[in-house]
């Protein structure tokens, strides 16, 4: 695996963004990588614009990305993928839940909500890989739209080609023991979506 790693994580307050950029700190630090992370929350913090910037490397002396240095952008949703897409480098990967979630804007009718397929297209020309997984549909399917992070950190091990077993381990650790078996269930899944 590479030996410098930047990921952008980019979703909607009340997603697990935030839980989702632990994690994939805590996978990192058990990979043997010097791990730094920052979350940007937005005002409306349920419902509003969650950035989480990681970085593994050897030495990581700052956890911000510069545009277009990202190799892997993971969107919880369309709209907020699209936001960051100026993140991922030319070479990134963009793995991109199918999920359209309006914002304050387009729910009160001040703007509408831009055509799938121009997402996508506009994705496409920014980043060599463009992979779009079923995350919420994933979760939905579990019964519990709260796991679509972990849906989603399981599809990012996946093309990682990372040990399952570390991602575990930190699952375990990181959510509480009553609903384990479920993140269990999804992470699975989400790895599963990608092999």
């Amino acid at each position: 695996m590479k030996r410098d790693l930047r990921f952008l994580i980019s979703g909607v307050g009340g997603q697990g963004t935030v839980l989702a950029s632990d994690i994939l700190s805590d996978v990192g630090i058990s990979s043997g990588y010097d791990v730094k992370k920052s979350d940007i929350l937005g005002l409306a913090v349920r419902g509003g614009a969650v950035v989480s910037h990681v970085r593994w490397a050897e030495k990581v002396h700052a956890p911000v990305l510069e545009e277009g240095s990202a190799d892997y952008l993971v969107g919880f949703e369309w709209v907020e993928t699209l936001r960051r897409v100026s993140y991922v480098g030319s070479d990134g990967t963009i793995l991109v839940n199918d999920c359209r979630m309006d914002p304050i804007s387009v729910s009160s009718g001040e703007a509408e909500y831009p055509n799938r397929e121009e997402i996508l297209a506009i994705l496409k020309k920014a980043a060599k890989n463009v992979i779009v997984i079923p995350g919420l549909q994933t979760a939905l399917d579990l019964k519990e739209a709260r796991v679509l992070n972990i849906v989603m950190m399981g599809a990012l091990s996946g093309l990682l080609k990372s040990e399952e077993f570390l991602w575990e381990e930190v699952i375990q650790r990181r959510v509480p023991q009553k609903y384990l078996d479920l993140n269990r269930k999804a992470y699975r899944r989400g790895r599963a979506l990608v092999s």
